[in-house]
């Protein structure tokens, strides 16, 4: 919808968004109007740059044309028909992501917070079923971020998040252990431990990766003592670190992995996918959703999936991300640069707050985001080229030389 087509100014969109909506987002003074490739547009036709990609979702590009034309043609065929009646568009999705990732089953959801509810209820009752009612205890890492539903919220290792204050007590059953600390993790273990639940990145947590022997030392403790390994790959997932999924980049497998987010090209969707043993934990009405494998969003997926492989972005996500993590370590107050592919972190000295980068970014056209005081981060198309990289550096660097 175009602002020229309402009969109302970008003032009177902007008082109506005041007025009427419950707001716990910081809005940019930016009336989003159209978007293609590396770039969105305001109402005055103004392109800006974009490097968060709506957070990690518009990874094949704003609008890919592909992505379009499947929500197009499927919505012009059925919309929705809960999940009774088969569907073409989800039986060839399944097909698509358990082939490309190695797993056996997948179940449907509308995002990543329920994409790790999901996972969080599969792990906790195939503990129960198997084991007793006592094996249900999941450890989670300090500084994670899962989402923000109950279950996920409380798996969130940030007791003085936002996120989980005022809300009353967490829903019990998580412990948290220091990420990449294999030691914490042991030591956290106990009898009624059924899984262990990480981010391969800590996005939210502050771009950190985790070290090869963090990740593969999980894989091990696993199977030694009959855990399943759970691995939260909403943000990381579908090529975004150099790879089609994260812990491909470490040569292990989980035993259920969620995503979300560039898994849709911009429609709402996400899932999780598990082992044939574990996926048995849920049977007939033990879990369920209206919208989850929802046709037209299936047809998306299907076309950015596609899209993803067919472009090799998980290969230029790599070679990106080590071109452009080369250039933001020459910024000057940089404490440190993190990342893995394109889900890039840059750190700065207590001299300069994140969110003022950000938004001295913003005047100059170019969209980030900030984390935590110090840290700035972001998560491009990963369609991007050098071109788009050396842009982007020039903004931040004239930013931060201007902050400081």
């Amino acid at each position: 919808m175009k602002l020229k087509d309402t009969g109302l100014t970008g003032e009177q969109i902007k008082g109506l968004v005041n007025k009427y909506m419950i707001e716990t987002y910081e809005r940019f003074d930016f009336l989003a109007e159209t978007a293609k490739d590396m770039y969105m547009y305001d109402a005055n036709g103004d392109a800006y740059l974009d490097f968060y990609a709506g957070i990690a979702v518009n990874s094949t590009g704003n609008c890919n044309e592909k992505v379009v034309a499947a929500v197009q043609e499927q919505a012009a065929e059925l919309m929705q028909t809960f999940n009774y009646p088969y569907t073409i568009p989800q039986a060839l999705l399944a097909e698509k992501i358990c082939t490309t990732i190695g797993m056996d089953k997948i179940f449907y959801q509308n995002s990543g917070t329920e994409a790790n509810e999901a996972m969080i209820k599969m792990a906790r009752k195939y503990g129960v079923e198997k084991y007793g009612p006592e094996k249900y205890e999941i450890i989670t890492a300090k500084s994670s971020f899962h989402g923000r539903t109950f279950g996920s919220m409380s798996a969130t290792g940030q007791p003085d998040n936002a996120c989980q204050i005022g809300f009353g007590g967490m829903t019990p059953g998580f412990v948290y252990a220091d990420y990449n600390d294999l030691e914490s993790f042991k030591s956290a273990v106990t009898d009624k431990t059924i899984a262990i639940m990480v981010e391969p990145v800590q996005g939210e947590g502050g771009v950190i990766p985790a070290t090869p022997e963090f990740l593969t030392g999980l894989r091990k403790l696993c199977d030694e003592k009959g855990l399943l390994l759970l691995l939260d790959e909403v943000q990381t997932g579908w090529c975004r670190t150099g790879a089609v999924m994260s812990y491909m980049n470490y040569g292990i497998k989980p035993d259920v992995v969620s995503m979300a987010k560039a898994m849709g090209g911009g429609m709402p969707i996400g899932a999780i996918c598990a082992t044939e043993e574990v996926a048995k934990a849920f049977s007939m009405g033990s879990h369920g959703t209206t919208y989850g494998g929802h046709p037209v969003t299936c047809a998306a997926s299907l076309a950015q999936i596609n899209e993803l492989l067919d472009r090799d972005c998980e290969g230029n996500a790599k070679k990106m991300g080590d071109y452009f993590m080369g250039l933001l370590k020459t910024l000057p107050h940089v404490k440190e640069v993190r990342g893995q592919g394109l889900l890039v972190g840059v750190e700065f000295d207590d001299s300069l707050k994140g969110v003022d980068v950000k938004h001295k970014c913003f005047d100059k056209k170019l969209l980030i985001t900030a984390i935590g005081a110090h840290i700035i981060r972001m998560v491009p198309p990963l369609i991007l080229t050098k071109e788009d990289c050396d842009k982007a550096f020039a903004i931040i660097k004239e930013s931060v030389e201007e902050l400081a």
